[in-house]
């Protein structure tokens, strides 16, 4: 199959274009507006149940509709397009809601790390073990999902997008950071660069001076929306020899593939590209944010965990879906991310149980949910960090108060009458000095 994009310019030619009401129609137009859109052939023709399309998991997560922003914010842009208001008019306005839906999430400037006089801006470093790199032209996806946490880099926010070209600043930064063992390839996609392109920034890392070097990762969500670039793109031959490369050199080759729905792992073409990434020893981790309408139910998470082991994948993070972006239309309190995930965790066997969850990419570090309990009289939030930003922070339990409507950790506050939680002076101390104790964002 060959890849054919649909974006807000071209989506009239999709073959089910005249199966959307009229109505829904105008409903997206006006939403893509703020909210990327981009989808492709394969997603539209053979993961959307086009007989229901409107309640299907996967037209929702890839077609914006109105329900996705704040009822003020849609009420401004109908009024825009009733009104003719100016093109340029209508960019100030799109600006204002944009700036609006928190676009740079969790505190991500401050992972970016200063080398040899300047600021990498398409860096990140977090944790201690791994950096994040997001190479220019990767900053883009085979389709948009209407949940992501990044969308800045899609909707002409310039200023918060985080892409880098000069591969050479990364390498020598690397060689100064012998406690790096990871390297995450992040964006967008790394996987829309080409065989040739995605090489350039790849063989550097095989290279001496980098023997600290183990893993190298690619986050991507194309084996669910593009599992053909592993089978039949032009360059597909060149890319399978460079992915043996990595392997052959002793590294282990590790793709973060995000799968957010059992229907995205349901063709013989993902079957396929995921076992020949196999062969090549490849491993997969996978991932996905806990999503309303999407896969709020526990019996979704069992099956899709299921799956993802019966193709040789490692379920990998069940995450709390992002302060960001259409947030309000996919979140869920967090108690009831924690009882889907448990009751989920129940409900397979122990190979599946590798997942770890639900889980809070937060400024501070990410925090698991443990459960909610009774401790000393009062109901609290038992959570834990699984990275953090103090790397001694990691394993160590505390508690936050209940709060039956909180969706994500600002949220919360600390348990048994405290003033802050035990890691928030040193927190502040380290944000100040510009000291990062690194790994990954994995969403």
């Amino acid at each position: 199959m060959k890849y054919q994009a649909y974006t807000l310019h071209s989506w009239h030619q999709m073959p089910q274009y005249e199966l959307i009401p009229d109505s829904l129609k105008k409903e997206i137009e006006l939403t893509a507006s703020v909210l990327p859109f981009k989808t492709n052939n394969y997603v539209v023709n053979e993961l959307i149940d086009w007989s229901n399309f409107e309640n299907d998991p996967i037209f929702i997560l890839n077609f914006p509709r109105k329900e996705m922003l704040q009822p003020q914010h849609y009420a401004q842009l109908v009024k825009a397009d009733e009104e003719q208001w100016s093109p340029d008019q209508k960019k100030e306005l799109v600006q204002s809601i944009l700036h609006q839906l928190n676009p740079n999430p969790s505190g991500q400037s401050h992972n970016v790390p200063f080398y040899n006089g300047s600021y990498l801006h398409g860096v990140q470093h977090k944790y201690n073990q791994t950096v994040l790199f997001f190479p220019s032209q990767g900053q883009t996806c085979h389709a948009y999902c209407t949940f992501c946490f990044r969308w800045p880099q899609f909707a002409g926010m310039s200023e918060l997008k985080f892409a880098m070209k000069e591969s050479e600043l990364l390498i020598g930064y690397l060689k100064e950071h012998k406690e790096v063992t990871d390297v995450l390839f992040t964006g967008g996609d790394p996987m829309t660069m080409s065989a040739k392109i995605l090489k350039s920034y790849i063989e550097p890392l095989l290279g001496e001076g980098l023997e600290h070097i183990q893993t190298i990762r690619i986050g991507t969500k194309s084996l669910a929306y593009w599992p053909y670039r592993f089978l039949s793109d032009p360059d597909t031959q060149e890319l399978m020899k460079l992915f043996e490369q990595v392997v052959l050199k002793g590294i282990n080759l590790s793709f973060m593939a995000h799968f957010n729905h059992p229907a995205e792992l349901s063709t013989s073409v993902v079957e396929a590209a995921i076992g020949r990434l196999r062969g090549l020893g490849c491993q997969i981790r996978t991932q996905s944010p806990l999503l309303k309408h999407i896969n709020d139910k526990p019996e979704i998470w069992s099956e899709m965990w299921r799956r993802q082991v019966n193709l040789n994948c490692i379920p990998y993070y069940m995450f709390v879906e992002r302060d960001t972006g259409a947030k309000s239309y996919f979140e869920l309190p967090l108690e009831q991310c924690w009882n889907i995930f448990r009751e989920a965790y129940q409900k397979v066997s122990g190979v599946c149980r590798t997942v770890r969850g639900p889980s809070m990419s937060a400024n501070a570090g990410k925090i698991q949910i443990l459960g909610v309990n009774e401790v000393a009289g009062e109901k609290v939030f038992v959570l834990r960090f699984l990275q953090g930003r103090g790397a001694h922070w990691v394993a160590q339990p505390f508690f936050a108060k209940y709060d039956a409507k909180a969706t994500w950790f600002d949220q919360l506050k600390p348990a048994f009458g405290e003033n802050q939680f035990f890691f928030e002076e040193e927190l502040k101390q380290l944000i100040s000095n510009d000291q990062w104790e690194v790994e990954e964002d994995l969403e």
